[in-house]
């Protein structure tokens, strides 16, 4: 039997419209433009010889005929949602990660074996965050961030770990200046980072050793930071979690151990339910957890 439908764009953008009671917001929703929704609606009344809306355009109200194909209109793209959700969500396909560069080359790229190897049907594409970008908004299904004073876990987030603050150094400048005490330390070479200019104050703090580091050799990213401070270049001031590998395989030292900073780091999900969103979310929170339990205190 065959269909005689009008156009299923021109009925979505009806029912957004009418839905929301505004074409901007309908356009805003649709990613399309207010004029765009105008025509579409326009063209679904001349398909159905009927107006739809009436009043001015700043404030339309619905006809009687619109309000008896709002509901129908409304239940039935519910459904196809619905429809399109369960056959969509599935363990497998491809989760766009977006987090610091920093983060993703010593924290997350170390641990990605793991998840790989234990869902192999599910691949992780990494980039780095949009300024302003929103999970719910935009083309990520997860930003890892750090966000300051986080206490209790949101909807749609993945608490990971508070950030805890330490200086490193190579072994080898350890045991040519051979530090004493927390006073020693701005006697020597140190070392910042562009991005993130506050953090020997906020070690300091962390401390209880209130200091205004001295000038330094400054990079552009954490990562040149780090790779400098194995090389032997200078101590800088590190999270543990970036840092972590690193100490474990002998290549940097922390010999006054870390202290929590006022950061946490956190997972942003997207809202939309996902089957493999969940499997990667979970795996995340398992690996924080197994990085906090080996962490120094």
């Amino acid at each position: 039997m065959k269909r005689h439908l009008p156009p299923l764009n021109a009925l979505r953008t009806f029912e957004a419209a009418a839905r929301l009671g505004k074409m901007t917001a309908a356009a805003e929703e649709l990613f399309v433009t207010p004029g765009a929704v105008s025509r579409q609606v326009r063209q679904l009344e001349l398909s159905l010889g009927v107006d739809l809306f009436e009043g001015p355009k700043n404030k339309p109200q619905l006809t009687p005929a619109g309000k008896e194909l709002l509901p129908a209109l409304t239940a039935a793209l519910d459904r196809i949602e619905a429809a399109v959700g369960r056959v969509r969500d599935t363990a497998t396909g491809t989760l766009d990660v977006s987090c610091f560069s920093t983060f993703t080359v010593k924290w997350l790229i170390p641990r990605l074996f793991d998840f790989n190897t234990t869902y192999p049907q599910i691949k992780i594409r990494l980039s780095s965050p949009v300024h302003g970008t929103d999970p719910g908004r935009d083309r990520y299904d997860v930003m890892i961030t750090a966000e300051q004073d986080v206490v209790d876990e949101r909807e749609n987030t993945v608490l990971l770990f508070p950030e805890r603050l330490g200086i490193v150094l190579a072994p080898s400048l350890s045991a040519r200046i051979q530090l004493t005490d927390l006073s020693s330390i701005f006697r020597h070479p140190l070392l910042h980072t562009k991005t993130r200019p506050d953090a020997w104050t906020s070690w300091g703090d962390a401390m209880g050793y209130p200091t205004s580091a001295p000038a330094g050799l400054e990079y552009e990213h954490y990562y040149f930071t780090l790779e400098a401070a194995i090389a032997g270049l200078g101590i800088c001031v590190a999270p543990w979690h970036l840092v972590a590998d690193d100490i474990r395989l002998g290549r940097l030292i922390a010999p006054f151990g870390f202290q929590p900073s006022h950061y946490t780091y956190i997972a942003k999900r997207s809202a939309q339910h996902s089957k493999k969103l969940d499997l990667f979310c979970a795996w995340l929170a398992r690996q924080a957890e197994q990085d906090g339990l080996q962490g120094p205190a």
